[in-house]
């Protein structure tokens, strides 16, 4: 019985982890953004069903102001894009893997690239949520 040896498989071995890596961060992401819209829609009904009390009612709105449907909507819409440009460059480099001619090292531009938007998107949404 003879096995048969994946030219490379160590490479494509870690792209495929560092795939999975970027899925699980893109996946993270969206479930961020459906927690932030269910805390909102919580809170909206807590809003309702206190409409007697106007003291409570009014922290209540002030809580769902801070919370809308654009700022979740832009965490899921993110981590689809996350997860949609990891797609095309683990199948670019899958294929780069399998081609016997060599090629030039990649940059680390588009991984910095993204990185960078995820800290600001990170950071932006802690400073709106702690000034706003």
């Amino acid at each position: 019985m003879s096995t048969i040896m994946i030219p490379a498989y160590s490479d494509h071995a870690a792209n495929e982890r560092t795939f999975l890596a970027w899925v699980r961060t893109g996946i993270a992401i969206m479930s961020f953004g459906i927690v932030i819209e269910k805390f909102d829609l919580f809170i909206q009904a807590l809003t309702i069903s206190n409409s007697a009390d106007p003291v409570r009612r009014a922290q209540l709105d002030r809580i769902s102001a801070h919370l809308g449907p654009h700022e979740s909507i832009a965490l899921i819409a993110g981590g689809l894009a996350l997860i949609a440009i990891q797609t095309l460059r683990f199948a670019r480099n899958g294929r780069l893997l399998d081609d016997v001619e060599p090629h030039a090292a990649s940059t680390a531009r588009t991984d910095s690239i993204l990185s960078v938007l995820l800290i600001l998107l990170v950071t932006a949404i802690a400073i709106y949520s702690v000034f706003d």
